[in-house]
């Protein structure tokens, strides 16, 4: 009995034991995550802020790029936000036209925005971007021209632009059929020929 009663007042002492001991010890400290990277044209948080949250990018993570020597990018818009969509395009037309980048220079130099007359499915404002030439494997994503011309605005450019949009768009990829000497025709029927008249 009285050796039952010991082992069950041992196990009690163990027991406190290790919970004062694991109440007790400090816990170990985690390492501190490095920041977040500084995006182009965003204010950096205010004090008191909380800052574990990346913040959001003014750039589109989608990347335009073509394989052919010509291209189309079909981008259809909301109708009831055209006006925000063509505010977009003013300052991006601004700034291809300002950038002192040659890359985007020459992107410039064969790029051409048009707004079709017939809508889109759903009623959408579709907008038609021709590149002839392209620079074939260069990314034509508007959101790093713009963060690159106005710091300051792009966040609130690529907000506007994410909203007018109804779609992600359609990319096409254009290979110029080029002239050639006309084969000869095959002509595998022959027309029937007219019977005679009969004679009266």
């Amino acid at each position: 009995m009285r050796r039952a009663r010991a082992v069950w007042l041992g196990s009690i002492l163990i027991g406190a034991m290790s919970a004062t001991v694991a109440a007790s010890s400090p816990q170990q400290a985690q390492p501190a995550k490095p920041p977040a990277p500084a995006v182009p044209g965003q204010k950096p948080p205010a004090p008191g802020q909380p800052t574990g949250a990346p913040p959001a990018a003014p750039a589109p993570a989608q990347t335009r790029t073509f394989t052919a020597p010509a291209g189309l990018i079909f981008t259809p818009v909301r109708p009831e936000r055209v006006v925000d969509f063509e505010k977009v395009m003013a300052y991006f037309q601004a700034a291809l036209a300002k950038s002192a980048d040659p890359t985007v220079r020459e992107q410039a130099a064969g790029w051409r925005i048009y707004k079709a007359t017939e809508t889109a499915q759903g009623g959408a404002v579709l907008y038609v971007s021709v590149f002839d030439p392209a620079m074939m494997g260069s990314d034509y994503g508007i959101g790093k021209i713009l963060a690159d011309a106005y710091p300051n605005e792009a966040a609130q450019l690529w907000k506007l632009y994410n909203g007018a949009i109804a779609g992600g768009g359609t990319l096409l990829n254009l290979t110029p059929v080029k002239p050639v000497e006309p084969p000869p025709l095959d002509v595998t029927t022959k027309p029937k020929a007219t019977p005679p008249t009969p004679q009266p």
